[in-house]
């Protein structure tokens, strides 16, 4: 298997792992010394807060590939395949359009924090790496909805099963 298939298929779950891990690791951390040493740092919130942000951007993008955001799908079943693509599509033009529109706002926030030169309170660190975070779950997610579109109208097109999603996790 290539590289980019690789990266394609499991890019957002080697992400959201990455994420995951360094949140629980720090708030454990954090826990511990709190309690045994009645100490916590600042800087241990902050990364817990912003390991939080980019774990559920890069979520919100897995869930576009997988087809796995919170949905009302009872009339699906009862629909033929050229018209359950025909909504899907539909779907996924909306959410394209709603992606454009948080990327550009999300940038602009970006780029006044890089403008003026904020830091987080802890870390001391500029803002603008935290608040990435949106712009590049919003990315993301329109690459996936443009895969997502693209295998939507070949379905329309041949006539076969539209793709109704895959678990996120085994």
């Amino acid at each position: 298997m290539s590289v980019l298939r690789r990266i394609d298929r499991d890019a957002e779950r080697w992400l959201l792992l990455v994420f995951y891990v360094m949140l629980v690791a720090t708030m454990a951390i954090e826990v511990l010394r709190r309690e045994i040493f009645a100490y916590s740092s600042i800087w241990g919130e902050e990364i817990v807060r912003y390991s939080f942000i980019y774990l559920a951007w890069i979520g919100a993008a897995a869930a576009v590939k997988e087809r796995a955001h919170i949905r009302i799908d009872v009339m699906m079943h009862y629909l033929g395949p050229r018209l359950k693509a025909l909504l899907y599509i539909f779907g996924d033009l909306v959410m394209v359009a709603v992606a454009v529109v948080a990327l550009y706002w999300s940038l602009e926030t970006v780029h006044v924090s890089a403008k003026f030169g904020s830091v987080t309170d802890g870390l001391r660190i500029s803002k603008v790496w935290f608040l990435m975070a949106v712009p590049v779950g919003f990315s993301l997610m329109l690459f996936r909805l443009v895969q997502s579109l693209l295998r939507d109208f070949k379905s329309l097109r041949d006539g076969t099963p539209v793709f109704e999603g895959d678990k996120l996790f085994d």
